[in-house]
Formats: C-alpha cells, structure tokens, sequence
C-alpha cells in the first residue's frame, strides 16, 4: 500500500466512509466523486461487508485503496464462526467473499484509532460499536442526543483530536460539542433500515450513497484543532441494480431500503 499523506499538509481532502454494507457499486461511485473532488486521504468507520449485496467485489475495492479503518459492529460479528447470524445466507456470503486474506485484514482491525493526533475514528461510540453516538431512537425516530451526553461518551477521547467521526446510525450529521465536531457520514451502501432493539427506523431520506468530504484548516500553520471545513455528500449510483440484487439474494426489505432511502 502507499503511504497516505499527513493531515497537517494544505489542501489534504479527507473523505469518510462508513456502513458499506457490501455494497460495491455505491463504494466505488463513492470513491470515484471523493477523487474528483480531491480527497488524498480516505476513512473507513466500519460494517463494510455484510449484506446481500457483494462483498467479495467490496473487498478487493478496499484492499486496493489505502484507508485508515476501524472494526463495525457487523465486522465483529462475521469474525465469529460460531455467532447465531452464522446461519443467515448474508453471513455465509460475506465470510466466503473475504476469504482467509479479508478475514485476516478484518482481525486485525482496531475498534477506536486516532489518525495523525487530529482525528478520532469509531464506528458507534468509543465504548461501544452498536450504541449511537448523535442520535436517540427511543422515540422510533432519530433525534439529536443533548451535547451534554454526546460529550460524556466522549470524555476519554485525546484533548489533541477536535473531530470525532463515527458512523453506525447510516444518518448523516454533523453537532459541535463543547471542544469536539462531531461527522456521521451517513451510510456509503445503505440509506434505511429498521430495527428492533429498541424498535426504530433510520433513513437518509434518498437512495444515494453518502459520505463526507473534510478539509483541514487552511492558513498557513495553522494547528489541527481549528476549525475544519465539513461537507455531507450524496452520490448517485445503480441503486436499482442494488435493490434488484438484494431481492434476488432473499432481501427484499434491503430492497426497498436501497431503492427508496426510506425504512
């Protein structure tokens, strides 16, 4: 892999991916806009693989492109043969395409990192990879957490890192926080989904695939801590292709979320 460039250069465009999900179309029409928008440097937050979708496709894209990655909740999961989802075909799937040499790669994978003492990567919270960090779902909705409570499941994050990413709820966002801006990239391949625990529904409102595009601040030494320049993007892909894929694969609720970016 070639060294990817340190943050504290000018004009270094980071662009940050989270919730694959398997989904190689989305990831490289993703990867394709964040160069011609002039990312140098890319993030991976996690739940790169599993799905109905192609996982097998979805890794050699990844393997091919230098990326700092932290380990999702559903990586996790695929690297327990024995785990009750093993019985699922969206498993067996994803652990067949990674093969020895992904799931290796996945191993080794860290839950939390901080990338050049400026950024600070998750795939929930910092505690915990299926706890959300911005939103509360009690309601069945998404709703934005009080600051108060986003900063207390921050509080062992580095003093030095004034960003924090995460990314697991697939919604899109942005909140400042006392010292810390908080990125939810949304989801690069899959826009809504429900849940049951607690009973709730996520939806970037639109089939596109998402991410963020971060620039760091721009005078002349300026440090890391300043203030960075945060845009949300929304791509267009074959997401058709996608949710006709996902229906052949015996999904047709990922269908339906993959078509519409409604849950």
């Amino acid at each position: 892999m070639e060294t990817m460039p340190h943050l504290s250069g000018q004009n270094t465009a980071v662009a940050v991916l989270a919730d694959i999900h398997g989904n190689a179309d989305a990831l490289r029409a993703v990867l394709a806009d964040a160069a011609r928008r002039g990312a140098t440097r890319f993030i991976n937050l996690g739940d790169s693989f599993y799905g109905p979708l192609e996982p097998a496709a979805t890794w050699q894209l990844l393997r091919d492109t230098p990326m700092d990655t932290v380990l999702g909740n559903q990586d996790r999961v695929l690297l327990d043969p024995a785990s009750p989802m093993a019985g699922l075909p969206g498993f067996r799937a994803a652990r067949e395409g990674l093969g020895l040499e992904g799931l290796q790669w996945l191993a080794g994978l860290p839950a939390t990192r901080t990338v050049d003492g400026a950024l600070f990567l998750c795939h929930g919270t910092p505690k915990s990879d299926t706890a959300y960090l911005l939103e509360d779902v009690t309601s069945g909705r998404p709703q934005p957490r009080p600051c108060e409570a986003v900063e207390e499941d921050l509080a062992e994050v580095p003093t030095g890192c004034p960003v924090v990413l995460a990314g697991h709820s697939h919604f899109p966002g942005v909140a400042v926080c006392g010292r810390f801006t908080v990125v939810n990239p949304g989801s690069v391949g899959l826009p809504a989904y429900a849940d049951d625990t607690p009973p709730h529904a996520m939806a970037a409102g639109s089939p596109h695939a998402r991410y963020a595009l971060l620039t760091p601040p721009s005078r002349p030494n300026a440090p890391l801590s300043a203030p960075w320049t945060v845009e949300l993007m929304a791509v267009d892909y074959d997401w058709d292709r996608a949710a006709r894929l996902a229906e052949a694969n015996g999904r047709p609720d990922w269908a339906r979320w993959l078509a519409t970016g409604q849950p």
